[in-house]
């Protein structure tokens, strides 16, 4: 038995002893506080280019067939469409500014007339309509039918609905609606169903979500009565079904899908425009998902994209941030969450969005990132440290 006299000064004097064993124990035992997680430097940027004013969108395809990668841009502060036909080592040629609708905010690629050169379908905001162009074997376009809608479409998205081999799309109107637009697999579309629900979209995603074989489509809805993204199981026809609402961060701008936890179920990346944030939902496998994970993100996040980027077969998050001026790399754990904190590059001002893409279309290539730089007219290319650039960068570094 221990026994205190004295008062206070035995008392404080065996609190000494009694810290002094306790830390002596820990170094003996050579347990230590964590050294903090540092994010791999997977990237390096490498050239900038110029494009339009205000791109908003930046699309990776090969336009002229040659098997290396070229860029799209639509540009909504000059009306234009942007070309960079890519050269097979991680540089472009200047671009080839077309002009197109007014306001053309968003792009779907799509093979629509079932020639070898992919097509574009643009939601032109100012303009209240879709407007379809076929590609060329020069790289360029050629003016195919316009649709009116009402109205101001902001994003659009293209997919086979109805199984009959045409893609089709769907738009996300601003007012509340959403437009299906079926194909017939000669550059033409039909007027398809118009839902109106949810509050102010933000962007459309289409996937087979349930495993049905029928493609379902996701809507995030921006506006601050909804909060949500709303899921459409669709019902094969070029029809969907009612919708289910999943409660995002606020202002939802961009909806994505990836298996964050390998189960082989399609899951949701939801990026929040406000709060800085990111919002993951695990898929169950019908077409349903679990209640959302949230996670950090720098100043603004405006547009993600979501797959492995260090090799380790768990999906990672890319993340432009319009405010902060970077690109915020979240490297997965495999279960919907993340590392942090993120390995962030800046970029040009005002990244508006970002896409994944390969210098040639050779599997075995790591691939790299572009961003389009909304409030600097240019597009940014980061390589992958896995694919070294054969050449000298053609524009100076930021």
């Amino acid at each position: 038995m221990i026994k205190f006299v004295g008062g206070h000064k035995r008392s404080h004097a065996w609190g000494f002893v009694a810290v002094a064993i306790s830390a002596s124990l820990l170094i003996s035992s050579g347990c230590n506080k964590q050294d903090p997680y540092a994010p791999p430097d997977l990237f390096y940027y490498f050239a900038s280019y110029q494009v339009g004013k205000n791109p908003t969108t930046v699309t990776p395809t090969d336009v002229n067939q040659d098997g290396f990668t070229d860029l799209i841009t639509t540009n909504i502060g000059s009306n234009t469409l942007s070309i960079l036909l890519g050269n097979g080592d991680g540089t472009f040629r200047d671009q080839v500014q077309l002009n197109v609708c007014k306001e053309p905010r968003s792009l779907a690629l799509g093979m629509f007339n079932r020639d070898m050169y992919p097509d574009v379908a643009l939601a032109c905001s100012g303009g209240d309509e879709v407007s379809v162009l076929f590609g060329r074997s020069d790289g360029k376009f050629e003016e195919g039918p316009r649709y009116p809608v009402h109205r101001t479409p902001i994003a659009i998205a293209s997919e086979d609905l109805n199984g009959d081999q045409a893609s089709d799309l769907v738009v996300a109107l601003r007012n509340d609606k959403i437009k299906v637009f079926l194909g017939t697999g000669t550059g033409e579309f039909t007027h398809g169903a118009q839902y109106e629900y949810g509050d102010t979209p933000t962007s459309v995603a289409m996937a087979d979500l349930s495993g049905d074989g029928k493609i379902d489509l996701a809507v995030t809805n921006g506006g601050p009565m909804s909060n949500a993204v709303s899921i459409w199981k669709g019902n094969g026809d070029g029809t969907f079904r009612p919708p289910a609402d999943y409660r995002t961060g606020k202002r939802p701008l961009g909806v994505s899908f990836a298996d964050f936890n390998r189960d082989r179920i399609l899951d949701l990346l939801v990026i929040n425009g406000q709060q800085d944030s990111f919002t993951t939902f695990l898929g169950v496998g019908n077409g349903t998902f679990l209640p959302g994970k949230d996670s950090g993100a720098d100043a603004g996040p405006n547009f993600g994209y979501a797959r492995d980027f260090n090799g380790d077969s768990r999906i990672d998050v890319a993340i432009v941030n319009l405010q902060s001026s970077d690109l915020s790399i979240l490297f997965g754990r495999g279960d919907g969450t993340f590392e942090y904190p993120p390995r962030n590059y800046r970029t040009k001002p005002g990244p508006f969005a970002l896409a994944t893409f390969r210098v040639t279309t050779k599997e075995e290539e790591e691939p790299g990132l572009v961003t389009a730089d909304n409030g600097n007219g240019s597009v940014s290319v980061f390589l992958h440290r896995g694919l070294k650039a054969v050449s000298t960068p053609v524009a100076p570094s930021p």
